[in-house]
């Protein structure tokens, strides 16, 4: 291959790789679990089993002559569905966190990277090798500098003839840095604790610490509940 065709390829894994990391990025912000690394690395595993079809003729140049027929996408649909389930194996939900989805990433563009390395595919597959290390290293030193949101489940338990208004419970929030969002309410315990159950985001995750210390100091709390949700 020439040099313009080295480029071309490069510049093909190159615009998966910013395309996923620009939409991880948004996700990363708004605290989803599937956040930067993942959809880097979902991106471009995607973009390298394309390149078996589009480059087919660079690593079987037979296969563009009229005696040999062949399907390769249907081997490499093979090992990717069955590393799909090895990927879900390693996804596991603890509370209200999802955990595992960079590590399932990883191993499915790692499949990707080993089909390329079969058929002989050198060069797309050593960039891709060098962007998956990039990703997970690089990357996570910049997911815990960038700015992001952090949610949380919150439950506030009072004594039902010493229940906070909603007005003073939502501004207690605020003043900690946290915007409320989904509030419910429920009657519990034979009608003698009334709970606050809502969903509370924030920027800074110290505020989650300062909250808490501020909880424990009210003696009309009976019970309170903050539960950090993402990766």
């Amino acid at each position: 291959m020439d040099i313009p065709h080295y480029l071309e390829i490069a510049t093909h894994l190159g615009a998966a790789w910013l395309a996923g990391s620009l939409i991880g990025a948004e996700r990363s912000f708004h605290g989803r679990p599937a956040g930067f690394r993942t959809h880097a690395l979902v991106c471009l595993a995607s973009a390298l089993l394309m390149l078996i079809t589009a480059y087919q003729q660079d690593w079987f140049p037979m296969a563009v002559t009229e005696t040999v027929r062949m399907d390769p996408q249907r081997m490499a649909q093979g090992i990717m569905t069955g590393i799909g389930f090895l990927g879900a194996g390693v996804i596991f939900k603890e509370g209200l966190s999802v955990r595992g989805l960079t590590t399932a990433a990883s191993i499915w563009i790692t499949a990707a990277v080993g089909i390329l390395y079969g058929v002989g595919f050198y060069y797309p597959a050593i960039l891709a090798t060098l962007a998956t290390i990039g990703t997970l290293a690089l990357f996570r030193w910049i997911e815990e500098r960038m700015p992001s949101q952090y949610y949380a489940l919150h439950v506030l338990r009072f004594a039902r003839n010493k229940t906070q208004p909603e007005a003073k419970v939502r501004k207690f929030i605020a003043d900690h840095g946290f915007s409320v969002a989904n509030m419910s309410y429920r009657l519990d315990d034979g009608g003698k604790v009334f709970e606050y159950r809502m969903s509370i985001r924030t920027i800074d995750q110290r505020n989650i610490t300062r909250l808490v210390e501020d909880y424990r100091k009210r003696e009309d709390v009976l019970e309170f509940r903050v539960s950090p949700t993402g990766d």
